[in-house]
């Protein structure tokens, strides 16, 4: 299972699913990050905490705990 923590910079990831409970999975998908959607890794934060992807047309911002919740294929 990969989640969007493992993918690399400059690849594109296709989101299979979003785990989590509650607060912490309704707060993922608010930010527009459903399952079906294409993520663009753009870069990653020296120690590897934020990500920062591109999620239909706009820049986000992700913690690494956030980023493991969402499994890509």
């Amino acid at each position: 299972m990969k989640t969007l923590r493992d993918a690399a910079i400059g690849e594109t990831v296709t989101v299979a699913k979003v785990n989590g409970e509650g607060a912490i999975k309704r707060r993922i998908m608010d930010m527009g990050i459903t399952r079906g959607v294409e993520i663009f890794v753009r870069k990653v934060a020296p120690l590897g905490d934020p990500l920062e992807v591109n999620v239909r047309g706009y820049e986000l911002s992700l913690r690494k705990a956030d980023a493991e919740n969402i499994i890509i294929g």
